[in-house]
């Protein structure tokens, strides 16, 4: 995702690559990303840190605590803007290990072709500005929104993961086409273009999915005996359900010690 933002940055040109440098936990991970977006990409990235104004932690959220004591022993200064991809990592948190204007934000990965959709929302430090720096950040590849941190568990599991869902859809759909005749590369091309239209549908015309459904079910077709076997199969309740049992567990992702906690627990060890 960082190098992904990053190309995004370039292309729209918000910044330049003399602007922007990267890190990497192994020096084969540095060097393929340097060559690729064609800007410094270290391992030891503590000398760069003070003179940031502006830094993306896209890594796991059990790296957490070692970044974030990375950047205050690099010395960050307390005006640079940090924002955080991290799943289920909270602002809280965040600001317990670095008294910085902090911004989560939860991309996904639909934003490799620039067709992402990204939420964020501001900490206590994080002003209007702030926001509107993060907001160009994102929209370098796709849509970005303002939301309510308490809404990030779910935002998490719907637009996080939702490509993972998605694909599984995709995948059934291109199976079933196999199923009835069709060459496997014709199905898939017909699923995914059918879903691309879909969604631009839905997004553009500003009725709700069931009026658009009811669009393409004519009395006794072939569409209305299909939606017919799919809620035999109950599919929105499954649906529904994996979205609430992926939002139960990125809300468990923060469950965890304090980052402050964490830190004193590695000092001491």
């Amino acid at each position: 995702m960082g190098r992904t933002l990053l190309r995004g940055l370039f292309d729209s040109g918000a910044i330049t690559r003399d602007q922007a440098w990267a890190s990497a936990k192994s020096q084969s991970s540095c060097d393929a990303a340097s060559h690729e977006l064609g800007i410094a990409v270290v391992t030891d990235y503590r000398s760069r840190v003070p003179h940031a104004g502006l830094i993306l932690v896209c890594v796991k959220p059990k790296q957490a605590s070692r970044v974030t004591a990375e950047l205050k022993q690099a010395g960050l200064r307390p005006d640079t803007l940090l924002i955080s991809i991290m799943a289920g990592i909270t602002i809280a948190a965040l600001e317990s290990a670095l008294d910085n204007p902090w911004i989560r934000a939860m991309p996904n990965t639909p934003c490799v072709v620039r067709e992402g959709i990204t939420v964020i929302c501001a900490g206590v430090k994080a002003s209007t500005d702030h926001m509107a720096h993060a907001q160009k950040v994102f929209e370098a590849v796709g849509k970005c929104l303002p939301a309510d941190e308490s809404y990030f568990n779910a935002i998490t599991a719907l637009s996080g993961s939702g490509p993972a869902y998605q694909y599984l859809i995709m995948e059934a759909f291109a199976d079933a086409g196999v199923r009835v005749g069709l060459p496997r590369q014709l199905a898939l091309t017909l699923v995914a273009q059918t879903a691309v239209g879909a969604a631009k549908m839905v997004l553009s015309s500003g009725r709700h999915p069931a009026a658009l459904r009811d669009d393409v079910t004519t009395p006794a077709g072939c569409t209305i005996g299909g939606l017919l076997m799919l809620e035999d199969g109950k599919i929105r309740s499954v649906l529904a359900r994996a979205i609430e049992e992926a939002t139960k567990i990125a809300g468990n992702l923060a469950a965890g010690p304090s980052l402050e906690k964490e830190k004193r627990n590695d000092f001491e060890k």
